[in-house]
Parts: C-alpha cells; sequence; structure tokens
C-alpha cells in the first residue's frame, strides 16, 4: 500500500522525466545531438524498463548462434565496474575493472572478445576494424547510435502490469518507444503458449507491420560447482533438499519458481542488483546454513552473482561452503526458433563488409 502511495506521489516527478525524453529525441531529431552508424552489422538487444528482462541470456544466445560464421564482438557498459574508457575483458578480471554481467560472458566464451565502454559509439570504433559484427547489450537507450538491427525484450511476467516513467515506475521510455525495434521478443515465457495466449498478446503490443514478435524461455542446465569441479544434475533435487539461494540481480522470481519444482525447502538471501557481496553477507549465509541438518543442502546462485563471489576477501569463506551456480539459458520453441535464427543470420549476411 505505502508502495502504491509512493509511486502516485512520484508521478509528477515522472512527467518532467518524460518531457526531458521528449526533448532529448528532439535534440537527436533535429540533429542538435548526432547519432552515428557504422557499416558492419550492429546488433542491440535491450529493454524498456530497468533490469529483469533477460538481457543476458538473449545477449548469450547470439553469441552461440553467429560466433562460428562471424567474428564477433561483444560490447557492453560495464556497469559497476571502477575502471574506466575502453576496456577488454579477461577472463582472469575482477568484476572491479569489467562488471559482472561482460565477465560472464567471457568466461563462457573464452575465445571471443568481450569489451565494455562507457561510449558505445567509442567502443564500436576501436572494435570494428577486428570484427565483422558487434553486438551490444543493454543500448537500446543510447539514441547517439543507430544500430543496424534492435531486439527489444518484455518480460512475460511484467505484460499485464501497469507502468509509469521513472521513478514512479520502472520504464526508461515511454511505451511507443518499442516502435524503433526490428524484432520483438516476449522473454521469460512458460513454454506451450497457446495460439489464443500469443493472439492476446500481439494484440497488446501491437507490434507495426515490420517487427516480428516472438516468444522465448528459460532453460536451465545442471548445478556446477563455483570452483567448476564438480557438476550435479538439477533434477536429483527432491522434497528432502534444502536450498539455499543467494542471488543479487533484477529478478530472482524465475529462479526461484525453478528451484520450487523440486523442493519445498528455499531460504533466499536475496541483495539489490550487481551487489558486491561482502564478508559479511557470507558469513551470515553460513550460519544459516549451518544451523540446519538436513542431510542434502546446498546453496545455488546466479552466473551473474557467482563473478562477484570470486574476490580475492571472499575466496576462503566461498570454498568453505557448497555453492552451486545455476546456469540459464533463453530458447525458443519452434517454429519461432528456426525464423528468429534465420533473421539475424540474414540480416548480419547482408550487413557484413565482406557480404
Amino acid at each position: 500500500m505505502m508502495l502504491r502511495l509512493l509511486r502516485w506521489l512520484l508521478l509528477p516527478l515522472s512527467l518532467i522525466y518524460g518531457l526531458g525524453i521528449l526533448l532529448r529525441y528532439a535534440a537527436y531529431r533535429f540533429g542538435i545531438f548526432r547519432s552515428y552508424s557504422f557499416d558492419l552489422p550492429v546488433i542491440v538487444v535491450g529493454n524498456l524498463a530497468v533490469g529483469g528482462a533477460g538481457k543476458s541470456p538473449m545477449t548469450a544466445y547470439l553469441i552461440r548462434l553467429l560466433k562460428d560464421e562471424f567474428p564477433l564482438a561483444v560490447l557492453s557498459r560495464g556497469y559497476g565496474r571502477k575502471s574506466k574508457g575502453f576496456r577488454l575483458v579477461a577472463p582472469d578480471d575482477l568484476v572491479m575493472l569489467s562488471g559482472d554481467e561482460p565477465l560472464q560472458f567471457k568466461r563462457r566464451f573464452p575465445d571471443q572478445t568481450i569489451a565494455v565502454c562507457e561510449s558505445r559509439v567509442e567502443g564500436i570504433r576501436k572494435l570494428a576494424p577486428d570484427h565483422e559484427l558487434i553486438v551490444l547489450d543493454d543500448a537500446y537507450q543510447h539514441l547517439s547510435l543507430k544500430p543496424s538491427f534492435q531486439i527489444l525484450l518484455f518480460d512475460f511476467a511484467s505484460l499485464n502490469k501497469i507502468d509509469f516513467l521513472l521513478p514512479a515506475g520502472n520504464l526508461r521510455e515511454p511505451i511507443w518507444a518499442k516502435n524503433r525495434a526490428d524484432i520483438l521478443v516476449i522473454s521469460k515465457s512458460p513454454k506451450g503458449l497457446s495460439s489464443t495466449e500469443k493472439l492476446q498478446i500481439r494484440k497488446k503490443l501491437q507490434p507495426k507491420a515490420h517487427q516480428a514478435l516472438f516468444f522465448s524461455f528459460l532453460k536451465y542446465g545442471d548445478l556446477v560447482s563455483i570452483d567448476g569441479t564438480s557438476t550435479r544434475k538439477l533434477d536429483s533435487l527432491n522434497q528432502q533438499t534444502q536450498l539455499f539461494l543467494l542471488s543479487g540481480i533484477a529478478n530472482p522470481e524465475p529462479m526461484l519458481q525453478e528451484l520450487s519444482k523440486y523442493t519445498r525447502f528455499v531460504q533466499h538471501h536475496d541483495y539489490p542488483d550487481h551487489h558486491l557481496f561482502t564478508q559479511k553477507n557470507i558469513l551470515k549465509l553460513a550460519a544459516a546454513f549451518g544451523q540446519l541438518s538436513a542431510a542434502d543442502k546446498l546453496i545455488i546462485t546466479t552466473e551473474k552473482d557467482a563473478q562477484r563471489l570470486r574476490l580475492p576477501e571472499l575466496k576462503k569463506l566461498v570454498s568453505s561452503l557448497p555453492i552451486f551456480v545455476l546456469p540459464v539459458e533463453a530458447d525458443f520453441e519452434e517454429p519461432d526458433k528456426e525464423d528468429f535464427e534465420h533473421l539475424l543470420k540474414q540480416h548480419v549476411r547482408e550487413h557484413s563488409k565482406n557480404h
């Protein structure tokens, strides 16, 4: 109730924020600010709301799809890093140098170029000479860039929620900003959505004639120990298993729902998105973990959080606990999968410098 009241009280600020957005649009439209385009495919993955739409799994999907056919680079801002300017991410970086998501990409795809830069335009300029394709994670609002292709994500669970612009709501842009996108993807959808349900969503979003609409879902893999030395089948969890979920991500709800399929006991240690874990956080987790006498108990975290748990000051504490990473990927059901991949590959081939 208090949160709802606070949102209404913040509405005047959202109106001011919206006016600022309109002025910014006008500045780019009339050439006061300049937008830059490039002579190679530049694919943007983004969303309109703050966090939690599944941009990282979708970016990883694009890497897997395109990396064997095109020399590609992934460019991100590197949220939360202490370094400045352009930087190539190395597998042994700390999150303070590269940010958690770029480091996650680099450790999952060590042979691919992963870079961070506050200025996406400057980052592309540095990467373009040695690559045929640039994928940008979370850059939909960067109007200084004219990408060749834009993928806009909508979280399935949020489709029927009434939302406002920041700060009263979570929207970074008005809903009609979706018209800039080439593809709309309903992320984190339940598998097996009926044609009727998909049609209802299509009517709600009203995609333009040039916009394809797809439905993706999250696919979870088997558990991997945080040191990478052991694995455990996800379906080995059962009602006797006691789980502790440690997360610092925007929307942990899908993971909680997945884990609840296997056991009723999930104790969630929840922190804000990109939270830098401290020794105090891990000691609190260890104390709660030690109080339970279950024969089968373990701690689960996300790939993104695992990057922040590998800080030197946490190493001793983390290594003393049975912490497992639960991998997650974006995927599509047919015929969406074939159509989505065909559109992406066709676009890159047509816009490649070597076409």
